[in-house]
């Protein structure tokens, strides 16, 4: 029930499994383990070994078999911040081997969820205005819809400004999605409405499609242009479209693009 989970925090599929598998039966013996999670043995031998090291598992040594028992699952929390407090403390060299060579000129795709959320993590690194042209709202997405808070809250800490050029559509199939953005939005007029889209922010220049309102599509991918000059190309574009596209009941005259 849980294993995803567990990989999704680090554990290996093997760990995950041994890990449910002692929550559920409080303690047990190598020979339980291997009745529950059919992991071969000698296997479960080495995979405790290593989740002991990780204080994820305790020996209760005994006569006949050992058993083992999970730590309390509050350790996983801890397991995530020791890690993330090791990343900290190299992030900045990490980050000058990451920006010491331009990336201007690149295109590459990203793809799925997690596509998108290196996305938003762009946008936040960017640090620049973002433009969207025939937005729908696809951090609404269930796959992605719990990482946007913490996303939004970020941005609006950098002080990022969003400008939406929504479909149509959005407004009758998904009105929540305006409840989102509230202001800077404007919708392009009826009849323009596409499964494609165009967000741009900085060097970078995203071409979306398969997208929807409210989300996107199982086999969702879109292509990333890193150039300047085509993203300045498409800030004029957006521009002229918003100049020409009703403004929103509350929109805010200094956040102008």
């Amino acid at each position: 029930m849980y294993v995803e989970l567990f990989q999704n925090l680090g554990l290996s599929k093997n760990e995950a499994e041994l890990y449910e598998a002692l929550l559920e039966l409080g303690e047990a013996s190598v020979s339980k383990l291997n009745q529950k999670t059919n992991i071969n043995r000698r296997n479960i031998y080495d995979v405790l070994n290593r989740m002991t090291e990780k204080g994820l598992v305790f020996v209760v040594i005994q006569s006949g078999e050992n058993r083992y028992k999970p730590v309390d699952p509050h350790k996983l929390k801890e397991f995530i911040l020791e890690k993330q407090a090791m990343l900290d403390e190299q992030l900045d060299e990490l980050d000058r081997l990451y920006n010491a060579k331009p990336k201007t000129g690149e295109v590459f795709i990203y793809r799925g969820p997690e596509g998108w959320k290196n996305y938003m993590r762009d946008m936040l690194h960017v640090g620049e205005p973002a433009y969207f042209i025939a937005a729908k709202g696809g951090w609404l997405d269930p796959r992605v819809k719990d990482f946007f808070p913490t996303f939004y809250k970020e941005a609006v800490e950098a002080r990022i400004p969003f400008f939406h050029l929504f479909d149509w559509e959005v407004q009758e199939s998904c009105p929540e999605i305006l409840n989102y953005v509230k202001t800077n939005y404007r919708l392009l007029p009826k009849g323009y409405s596409t499964i494609g889209a165009v967000d741009i922010f900085g060097d970078h220049v995203n071409i979306l499609s398969d997208l929807h309102p409210g989300g996107f599509d199982e086999d969702f991918s879109f292509t990333v242009i890193v150039n300047p000059i085509i993203a300045d190309a498409f800030r004029t574009w957006f521009r002229y479209m918003w100049d020409h596209c009703p403004a929103s009941p509350n929109e805010k005259i200094s956040g102008q693009p």
